[in-house]
């Protein structure tokens, strides 16, 4: 018996793709890639380092830090206190020979410094205020030393190194927040830095002082004109009041010609008499 073939039924088409939804897990990755990205630029901000001749706001600037005898403080308050300005010397790490030099640097050239330009003068790292202490009692440093753990102020002047650190610098602003000097620098070489703002405060401040005496000058000379002016008006006036006065040469002549009137009727009177006598 002859076998019976079947035929196999065709397979079922696959099934439609569906429609696409968007990836979750794809939405959250971009999300996280936008903040780490926003972190990053703020971050870069936060460590760009302020040129010279920019104007910072002083206001929550660099956050709080304190001085090495435990004082809370601000840079702003600094300013505030300092007759002209503050400078900032940073240093990696405190009674470290690199460190060691540079804070005697600006140690033996403080009174020049300060009294030259009314500029306060810190030390800036990292550092606790048990390690700033012993550092500034052991090289009798005359300025405070600042202490700043979490680099907040040493990265908004733009001098903290990545990823934990500190770069030696110096970084000088005036009262008004302008910024006088930012750079990196070697021991001497901020010592230098600082030496020709100072150089530049002085030289301006002798201009002030030659334009401030100059005017003064004009102002006396002012004054002293007008003193002559009122002196003459007043002198007219006194001479406008008395009588006017014969030259002596005219009254010698009126007297003359008096006395020739004198004689003349004399000499009339004797004749009148002799005619009468007749």
């Amino acid at each position: 018996m002859p076998m019976e073939l079947r035929k196999r039924k065709a397979p079922a088409p696959p099934p439609a793709p569906a429609a696409k939804k968007p990836a979750r897990a794809a939405k959250a990755a971009s999300e996280a890639k936008e903040k780490v990205e926003s972190k990053a630029a703020a971050n870069g901000a936060a460590n760009k380092q302020p040129a010279v001749g920019d104007t910072i706001a002083l206001d929550g600037f660099g956050g709080e830090i304190e001085t090495n005898d435990g004082t809370k403080t601000t840079l702003k308050a600094l300013v505030e206190e300092s007759k002209a300005g503050v400078v900032l010397f940073t240093y990696p790490k405190a009674s470290t020979p690199g460190c060691t030099r540079q804070a005697c640097l600006f140690r033996d050239a403080y009174d020049a410094l300060t009294a030259a330009s009314g500029l306060a003068i810190y030390g800036l790292s990292a550092d606790s205020p048990k390690a700033n202490t012993t550092f500034k009692e052991k090289q009798k440093l005359p300025y405070p030393l600042l202490c700043d753990p979490q680099a907040t102020l040493i990265g908004a002047v733009g001098l903290r190194k990545a990823p934990k650190g500190t770069t030696r610098g110096v970084f000088v602003v005036d009262k008004a927040g302008r910024v006088l000097a930012a750079q990196a620098g070697s021991p001497e070489g901020t010592l230098k830095v600082v030496q020709e703002v100072v150089e530049r405060l002085a030289g301006a401040g002798n201009g002030e002082g030659k334009a401030e005496a100059e005017q003064e000058g004009e102002k006396k000379k002012a004054e002293v004109g007008e003193a002559v002016e009122q002196a003459e008006k007043v002198e007219a006036e006194k001479g406008a009041e008395k009588p006017e006065q014969a030259a002596p040469g005219e009254e010698v002549k009126e007297k003359a010609n008096g006395e020739k009137k004198e004689e003349k009727k004399e000499e009339e009177k004797k004749e009148e008499e002799k005619k009468e006598e007749k």
